[in-house]
């Protein structure tokens, strides 16, 4: 970390969870608003996912995920000198788009659990999670009120983000079924798949508070840049996180032979452990617990895990880059700054 950009990570961590929650508590109450229009047989299902009930029916005071999305899109309205209230359409948009990506992705990728629960598709069934993921992405799409004004342009950034996401996961399952993946095909598949919803947030936050074309093209770069360190942080974390952490199971993208960036990265290096971490990936037979453990460590060994890690700070960097070129005061600039540091060094 760099001593003139980077916040102690301790106040940096801090304010990034203040925020954060300050978002959730701003779009909680309009994605509940939407959830509570559902049908009564999909409503629990929803519910369920965003963690308001427990695995018994039972609600909870959670508020769902992390809502990084949602705190971009006000925190970027706010540096623009509007109203966080201006923005919570756009911020509860983004989130109902991003989880009805959770939804689906969990289907695709088999994975059984999330946020350390069971997810929605292994407790309810396939069809139940598809369809909630349906409803959450149609109503996302209704979320600007024609009154405003944002309607055509807002709807329009939001669909344009949902067909780049679509792309990337579409690319990323192809992927997986090929023997070699180039780096650059990799990043491209993260900029689909997660930094073009981050940039939308940015885009819509800016917007929505009426800045100019120039200003949200400017906050949309920083979401790019802060959503490819955050796919590259979940690609670290998918290998080395702590299961107690980040909820999930420990090598989960190595046992499922996920083509993640530090594997691509390693896997093109050239290095030892590069051919024997590609066997272990050729090898038709599921990944052992032994093999995953082997591949962390060769991953490592040739070199994947620096690279990633390299890159994070480089698109940290980046991210950071744009906010100094927006001008911003230092009360505008903080809350962003120490959300883009808690992104980059974050744990979970």
């Amino acid at each position: 970390m760099h001593a003139d950009t980077v916040q102690p990570l301790e106040s940096s961590v801090d304010l990034a969870h203040r925020n954060a929650s300050r978002a959730a508590g701003l779009v909680t109450p309009a994605l509940r608003a939407t959830v509570d229009t559902f049908d009564t047989r999909i409503r629990p299902i929803v519910a369920y996912h965003f963690g308001w009930m427990d695995t018994g029916g039972r609600p909870t005071a959670n508020s769902g995920g992390k809502m990084i999305r949602a705190a971009l899109t006000i925190l970027a309205a706010e540096a623009c000198g509007g109203d966080a209230q201006q923005a919570v359409p756009g911020a509860a948009a983004v989130e109902l788009v991003h989880n009805f990506s959770l939804l689906h992705d969990d289907v695709m990728d088999h994975d059984l659990e999330r946020r350390g629960r069971p997810t929605v598709w292994s407790k309810f069934g396939t069809p139940a999670a598809i369809l909630a993921g349906d409803i959450l992405l149609a109503r996302a799409c209704g979320m600007f009120d024609e009154a405003s004004g944002h309607q055509g342009w807002a709807t329009k950034a939001l669909i344009d983000a949902i067909a780049e996401l679509a792309a990337g996961q579409m690319a990323d399952l192809a992927l997986e079924r090929r023997a070699t993946v180039t780096l650059e095909e990799a990043l491209t598949v993260s900029e689909q798949k997660t930094a073009a919803l981050l940039r939308c947030a940015c885009t819509l936050g800016a917007g929505l508070v009426g800045a100019p074309d120039a200003t949200c093209r400017r906050f949309g770069a920083f979401g790019m840049h802060l959503g490819m360190a955050f796919q590259l942080v979940d690609d670290v974390l998918g290998i080395w996180g702590d299961p107690a952490v980040t909820g999930k199971p420990v090598r989960s993208d190595l046992h499922n032979k996920k083509k993640s960036i530090p594997v691509v990265a390693a896997l093109n290096s050239g290095r030892p452990g590069s051919a024997e971490l590609a066997a272990l990936y050729a090898d038709t037979d599921p990944m052992t617990e032994d093999g995953a453990r082997r591949a962390a460590e060769l991953v490592e060994l040739a070199g994947g895990r620096a690279w990633t890690e390299s890159e994070i700070e480089r698109h940290r960097g980046l991210a950071v880059a744009q906010l100094d070129a927006l001008g911003l005061t230092e009360a505008q600039r903080a809350p962003l700054l120490a959300l883009a540091d808690y992104v980059a060094f974050r744990k979970h």
